[in-house]
């Protein structure tokens, strides 16, 4: 062990960090201290052609057996800090009142009385989304019955942030807790076995778990995936959706020489290939995060690896003060939960729709779900309008006076305007919205002139 690998080992021994997520974190500073970057050139990897549609799956008539052994785990450590939050964004709102989470637990609770199985949910939270999340879900009292021998949590890890001028821990005494980073949700291996939630899963007879980011509200348990997920013995299955010009950026599916899947994200392309990484023709589907495991096959793969997978590593350079860009640069090393999927002998990915894909990254993705763009149905989904056949509407909200909740629910006082008829909306400068505004077409508001521009109650602008 070198001399600065020696230091991280003992900050993260003092701090308590698990021995797993240690090693895991030790695996990809070895390779940064070696000069390895973590990124995957455009000629190392192939384009994936085709996938399999989920729409073309046939409806099960009887699930029960596979539901009996399943259990849906959200991965909810996201603090919204894109939207300047500093506690769970799965608390905001979001639909008639409804948190994430309260659609989430109603989801879970459905399916439990509808089929009549023990169907658990568990939360991977951080330690600072743990316990507001919990409380939340007291309000539930049937969804983590007494006598049920699972946790009803367990949680991810923190990870040190690296000096990126000399690869030394970074230390900033003004706030230390700006020295940790999260690992990335990759870190959901090493946390399910530290904190032994694997363990008890396959003591209790669990065998599939149905893994998905808790901002994405569209991931919904599906009978028809589930059953072809277990009938062909799959033992990671990956969704992804079509790219479009909106999802240039995000991680895109690909096939390595071997023809084995793997997941190429944002921050391991390298610059020169950032065009081919663009390219929705080329590249044309992207991870959801969504993610179906056999926890049989993940604990054989776990001890094929010493209980540390060994995933790519993704560094990203940030300033530790991400509110001020003069403080030192760092390089935080981060995984993805994705990029397993080379190591699963037989793993697979398929094809959904894009309402399958309903995540919350800003207050534009805010402002669409909570208007009449959105229903939450008779079964507790958030499905498109049906007068909207199929199409999202686009929203740009200017971040200087939109970013903070408290900036949107400010310029939104009476709840948000119609946008059932809205194909785009882009809204520049300080502005205020009335009650019953209703937009349709392309639109575009600006006021770039100082003090606020005020829409009437009732005002319907078309474009």
């Amino acid at each position: 062990m070198t001399p600065l690998s020696a230091l991280f080992a003992e900050k993260m021994h003092a701090a308590a960090v698990s021995p797993l997520a240690s090693q895991a974190f030790q695996r990809c500073y070895t390779q940064l201290a070696a000069g390895e970057t973590g990124l995957l050139p455009e000629d190392s990897l192939h384009p994936l052609a085709a996938l399999p549609p989920a729409r073309t799956l046939p409806t099960p008539s009887n699930i029960r057996d596979e539901l009996t052994r399943t259990v849906v785990i959200k991965l909810n450590g996201g603090l919204g800090t894109s939207m300047g939050m500093t506690r769970a964004k799965s608390l905001l709102p979001i639909k008639n009142g409804l948190s994430f989470l309260d659609v989430i637990a109603r989801q879970v609770l459905r399916v439990r009385k509808e089929q009549g199985v023990r169907l658990p949910l568990l939360l991977m939270n951080s330690h600072r989304s743990q316990q507001d999340s919990l409380e939340a879900l007291n309000t539930y009292p049937d969804l983590f019955p007494e006598e049920s021998p699972l946790p009803r949590d367990f949680l991810q890890n923190m990870v040190p942030k690296v000096n990126a001028a000399d690869l030394s821990p970074a230390v900033w005494p003004q706030n230390p807790e700006l020295e940790w980073c999260p690992p990335g949700h990759g870190d959901f291996y090493a946390a399910i076995v530290s904190s032994h939630t694997l363990e008890t899963l396959l003591s209790q007879n669990y065998e599939y778990a149905f893994i998905s980011n808790a901002d994405n509200l569209g991931a919904v348990l599906d009978p028809a995936i589930l059953s072809w997920f277990s009938t062909e013995k799959i033992p990671f299955l990956m969704e992804a959706a079509t790219r479009t010009m909106g999802d240039r950026k995000g991680g895109h599916l690909a096939l390595d020489p071997a023809g084995n899947f793997l997941l190429r994200e944002s921050a391991m392309c390298p610059l020169e290939d950032k065009h081919f990484f663009q390219d929705i023709t080329r590249h044309r589907y992207f991870n959801t995060n969504t993610i179906w495991l056999n926890l049989r096959a993940l604990a054989r793969t776990l001890e094929e690896h010493d209980q540390v997978l060994p995933l790519p590593m993704i560094r990203n350079t940030k300033n530790i003060d991400p509110t001020d860009p003069s403080s030192p640069q760092v390089y935080q090393l981060e995984t993805a939960i994705g990029t397993a999927i080379p190591l699963f002998k037989g793993a697979h990915a398929i094809e959904v729709g894009r309402e399958r894909f309903v995540p919350v990254k800003t207050t534009n993705d805010l402002l669409a779900l909570r208007s009449d763009a959105y229903d939450l149905d008779g079964n507790d989904h958030i499905v498109l309008a049906q007068d909207r056949e199929g199409i999202t509407p686009v929203v740009q909200l200017d971040p200087k006076y939109f970013k903070l909740p408290a900036q949107f629910e400010e310029r939104f006082p009476t709840g948000p305007p119609s946008l059932l008829h809205c194909s785009s909306l882009i809204v520049r400068g300080n502005v205020f919205f009335g009650k019953k505004v209703s937009i349709s077409g392309n639109v575009v508001i600006e006021h770039p002139a100082n003090g606020a521009l005020r829409i009437p109650d009732d005002t319907e602008i078309q474009g």
